[in-house]
């Protein structure tokens, strides 16, 4: 990785983002009800356990990183006009041997899923199928393109789920919960380079407000002690909405680009509300733990 050294393959990768991926795994093992088991079998369940939430987060870091780092590679020329600072047109990184890290980090991300089950390395192969198709497809298209990217998460969540495959049988409707939210971040995110966009990015607070029901429907459902996820929805709230508010006022690029920033990190928070809905707020606060680290890789690295 030639004369630049690492760095720029790392920028590739997006780390903030691949934090919040993280969380994704950590929130469906909650709703997979590993973390109970883990707690009341500690003697039993904890190596397992232990293995488990490693090898599906390398997993799933393999997979976010590989698929963001094939968007920079499908969008070289276009970032070559619009984002010339980027580590490819910049000329940074090696788009060949960037293409050669982001395959390996895809077939690293199925290998790591199949350590744990059949049923996580079929979804660990969906996702990275599916992240392949939104770089090089599903981007360019108005409608699809951001359902693409929303499956993506989906499959990530459920990825998390997959440790108990039974329960995913049972509960894969929930993953609807991150499609329509990072739906809603690619919507808003089109506004990045050129504004004008305020009725998508009203339609994107109205499916931001529709998640936070849905939350806590689950919550409701799922816990008596349910009243737990309002504090994490509060956060999750407090994240959103104040730079959201002031693109739709300016809609200016720049700050259409800070509320997609605010809302990929703040999928850390969706998934610590999840995990508070599904094991309580002792369980959310593990997922919210990874929230500074994420915040701080994202003062280092771009986030969009």
């Amino acid at each position: 990785m030639a004369k630049n050294g690492i760095f720029p393959y790392l920028q590739l990768t997006r780390p903030a983002n691949v934090i919040t991926a993280i969380a994704d795994i950590w929130a469906g093992f909650a709703i997979a009800g590993a973390w109970d088991y883990m707690a009341t079998n500690w003697i039993y369940g904890d190596q397992q356990f232990w293995q488990n939430l490693l090898w599906l987060s390398l997993s799933t870091i393999g997979l976010y990183a590989g698929g963001v780092a094939f968007n920079d590679i499908a969008d070289a020329e276009l970032d070559a006009i619009e984002r010339p600072e980027r580590p490819i047109p910049s000329g940074r990184a090696s788009k060949s041997k960037a293409t050669v890290m982001s395959l390996g980090l895809l077939i690293f991300g199925v290998l790591a899923a199949a350590q744990v089950n059949f049923t996580a390395a079929i979804i660990a192969a969906s996702v990275a199928v599916l992240a392949v198709a939104y770089d090089y497809w599903g981007k360019h298209q108005r409608i699809l393109g951001p359902i693409n990217m929303g499956l993506c998460r989906s499959g990530n969540l459920l990825l998390g789920i997959s440790v108990a495959p039974e329960v995913v049988e049972k509960i894969w409707p929930i993953a609807l919960i991150p499609l329509v939210y990072v739906a809603a971040i690619t919507m808003i995110s089109r506004g990045e380079v050129h504004g004008k966009n305020r009725k998508i990015l009203f339609a994107g607070g109205l499916m931001y407000a529709s998640i936070f029901v849905v939350i806590f429907g689950l919550a409701y459902l799922e816990s008596p002690g349910y009243l737990q996820v309002l504090p994490f929805l509060a956060l999750l709230g407090y994240m959103l909405f104040p730079p959201l508010m002031k693109a739709i006022r300016t809609q200016e690029p720049k700050f259409i680009g800070k509320s997609v920033k605010a809302a990929v990190i703040a999928l850390i928070i969706v998934n610590a509300s999840i995990a508070t809905a599904f094991s309580g707020w002792p369980i959310g606060i593990i997922v919210l733990l990874l929230l500074p680290l994420s915040l701080w890789l994202a003062k280092k690295f771009a986030v969009t």
